[in-house]
């Protein structure tokens, strides 16, 4: 069975009979009928390609679609290949032998396509289109589903196991990595690749053997530009736990089940506390404590950060009330902000609001940012957005400073107010000569920009004296206080301001 790809092969006959051929024909047309019959050839011209066209138009069948010189090749439905595999798998299950369906995803697709634009995107889709072909046997059934995914389903073989597969895999993937020409200039591009074996999948039909393949797409998505996944059962396990998870957490986040917990920063000068940083905790009636490392992706993958950061931010607000009706000192809330909420052109309104209804000034408010978003983000809406909130008064917390690739272009546009250094250069600092460089020299930079800065992850009394001594402003981690509850934050603000009755010295390096 062989399907092939719509729009990657030209019928030059029916590009030369639409209207547009006739045209560009028209000047050749008339110098040759003038040059071989003179002026009657003109005439000729003049009454022949008019008549070629009018024709051409009567000959079409009724109903039928005008051709375009260009189709795009990605015009196929998800049905067809599922109804191509189901009747595969019916011969397979005759002949005695095996098949699989392979899906390949074009990495960052969707960017190369806004970047390069859909001539560009076209162009791509063709060359991977044709690449893949070349790569299999022609009775092999190829089909583009969209956005840049390729589906393979593999004509009953003897022999589809693990490791074929793999190679199957891997020499799709080198094909496909030769630099593809564009306007003369060379564009690499790379293909992640999932794929399932009918013994493996739930149910032996056309639509399990491509969903399961699509699942193990994503995983490999997951992992990085280029890697390959095999569905398992394993994998299925982990789909049916998450759908789980994403129902639980639904309604946990409706329930009032998830909320933020608060954990102080200290200044390295005074030892008073300068805030609290909000982190979202789900405190599960059966589980208990479920970690964010768990619980988030399911939330991003529902779309639910958007209202998550809505309720943060309202808890948080609450708090700086609470905290100022009971006469203790946080002069201000960190508050992060996913990239969803930053891509929302009403989140500099909202924010006003929510300030204005509490009373509170805006920079009582810490608007923490991840450093790959101000590095990798395209979007002006997500400037605007930042920028507008650092004119409001928001202070703007630059957080895990050192992991992403941010310019000191991007963190003077965003009016960046702190640099928040990364655990990984914290741990073990008052050890490690080499992260004692490496943390002096982000220090250095601060300081030279005006900067505050604050030290994520700090465990150890030696690390905190080191961070003091090296000139960081703020230490924040489990040595200095773990995030806990509202309910608990103002008797542990009254046990540590009872700790600075007589606070250490905690010198700085001179020299």
């Amino acid at each position: 069975m062989n399907w092939q790809l719509p729009g990657l092969r030209r019928d030059w006959r029916s590009e030369a009979m639409t209207l547009p051929g006739l045209l560009v024909a028209v000047p050749a047309l008339t110098l040759a009928g003038f040059w071989l019959l003179g002026e009657p050839g003109l005439y000729c011209v003049a009454i022949g390609v008019p008549l070629a066209a009018a024709l051409r138009l009567l000959a079409r069948p009724a109903g039928a679609a005008l051709p375009r010189s260009w189709q795009s090749p990605f015009d196929l439905k998800r049905t067809q290949i599922e109804a191509a595999a189901e009747a595969i798998l019916r011969d397979s299950l005759e002949s005695g032998r095996t098949t699989a369906c392979i899906l390949f995803a074009i990495d960052d697709f969707s960017l190369m396509r806004s970047r390069l634009g859909l001539r560009a995107a076209d162009l791509i889709l063709t060359q991977v289109a044709q690449r893949l072909q070349g790569g299999l046997r022609r009775t092999d059934t190829v089909a583009s589903l969209g956005d840049g995914i390729f589906g393979v389903l593999l004509t009953p073989t003897a022999r589809a196991d693990l490791e074929s597969l793999l190679q199957i895999c891997a020499r799709l993937q080198k094909a496909v990595a030769e630099p593809v020409l564009l306007d003369g200039t060379q564009l690499h591009v790379s293909i992640s690749a999932g794929f399932s074996q009918p013994d493996r999948v739930p149910d032996a039909t056309g639509h399990s053997l491509v969903e399961t393949a699509e699942a193990a797409l994503r995983e490999a998505q997951g992992r990085g530009p280029g890697s390959v996944r095999a569905y398992s059962a394993e994998m299925h396990r982990r789909r049916v736990s998450q759908s789980k998870l994403i129902d639980e957490v639904r309604e946990a986040l409706a329930n009032g089940q998830i909320r933020p917990w608060f954990q102080p920063q200290i200044s390295t000068d005074t030892g008073r506390v300068t805030g609290f940083e909000a982190l979202a905790r789900w405190s599960h009636p059966e589980r208990g404590m479920i970690p964010p490392a768990e619980f988030l992706p399911a939330m991003e993958a529902a779309g639910l950060l958007e209202q998550l950061g809505e309720t943060v931010l309202y808890n948080s607000l609450s708090a700086l009330k609470a905290w100022d009706r009971a006469q203790v000192e946080v002069p201000t809330v960190g508050v992060n902000f996913s990239l969803d909420e930053l891509r929302n052109p009403t989140l500099l309104d909202r924010i006003a609001w929510e300030l204005d209804r509490f009373s509170l000034a805006p920079d009582r408010l810490t608007v923490e940012v991840l450093e790959n978003v101000i590095s990798e983000s395209a979007d002006d809406t997500v400037s605007r957005n930042i920028s507008g909130l650092s004119r409001l008064g928001c202070r703007i917390d630059l957080d895990d400073f050192g992991t992403g690739h941010s310019s000191i272009t991007n963190i003077r546009r965003f009016t960046v107010s702190r640099l928040k250094i990364d655990r990984s250069f914290v741990m073990r600092v008052d050890e490690d000569r080499e992260q004692q460089r490496m943390v002096a020299a982000i220090l250095t930079m601060a300081e030279r920009l005006e900067l505050d800065s604050l030290a994520e992850g700090v465990e150890t009394l030696g690390e905190h004296t080191m961070l003091a001594q090296l000139g960081c402003g703020h230490v924040q981690g489990y040595g200095i206080g773990r995030p806990m509850p509202f309910e608990e934050t103002i008797a542990w603000l009254a046990e540590h301001s009872a700790k600075l009755v007589a606070p250490p010295e905690i010198g700085r390096k001179t020299g």
